[in-house]
């Protein structure tokens, strides 16, 4: 392929994925499709964490919760927010409600990062090495904020299978590539108020510390 370089770069920059190992939480930023928990559910079973925190009140753009995204025959009934729905998936695939934590608050994926410390926090867990599940496309923002909130965890981004937009086809549609490519522009809006204040810690003298 005549462009083959250029694509790679931006589809290693955005579909971010590692093979899970045994961790201390599965963290699920807020969604309506149920493939996030779905996976979680996956992951639980086969042992590899203890915990899982689905996170999400709803979109802040919506103002409350946009519906199942996908598999309503499957997940139907009317859910107030995020969290209620993920929770539901949870449960209908067997995971036991003493595993499953709850973060009720954010309202986007900054705030699934930074209500979902206030839990581990409150809960006293110590997270080590922590689970990400999420959609392909959302892998390295997701990763970004979670791995901003917990500077001294290891992250594995496991990302959900079941997805219409995967690494080795976002540029062939005009959705894949209008997701890839407004991933790209919200870390770069985003971003901006992280990196100054990173960039003011950096510049304070020990004196001034």
């Amino acid at each position: 392929m005549k462009h083959a370089a250029f694509l790679e770069q931006i589809t290693d920059f955005i579909f971010v994925e590692n093979e899970p190992e045994k961790s201390d939480i599965i963290f699920i930023p807020g969604s309506g499709f149920p493939q996030l928990a779905e996976e979680a559910a996956q992951l639980y079973h086969a042992g590899f964490a203890p915990r899982i925190l689905p996170s999400g009140r709803y979109s802040i753009t919506q103002g409350h919760f946009g519906g199942v995204q996908e598999k309503t025959e499957q997940y139907p009934g009317t859910y107030e927010t995020e969290w209620d729905f993920l929770r539901k998936v949870l449960e209908k695939n067997k995971v036991p409600s003493h595993a499953i934590l709850r973060e009720d608050k954010a309202t986007y994926t900054y705030e699934n990062a930074i209500y979902s410390r206030k839990v581990t926090e409150k809960e006293e867990l110590n997270i080590c090495r922590a689970i990400l599940c999420c959609k392909p496309y959302h892998a390295r923002r997701s990763l970004l904020y979670y791995q901003f909130l917990y500077p001294e965890t290891r992250f594995l981004v496991c990302p959900v299978k079941d997805s219409q937009v995967r690494r080795e086809n976002w540029y062939k549609t005009e959705k894949g590539i209008n997701l890839v490519l407004g991933e790209i522009e919200r870390i770069g809006v985003q971003f901006h108020e992280i990196l100054r204040g990173i960039r003011e810690e950096t510049t304070i003298s020990p004196e001034e510390g």
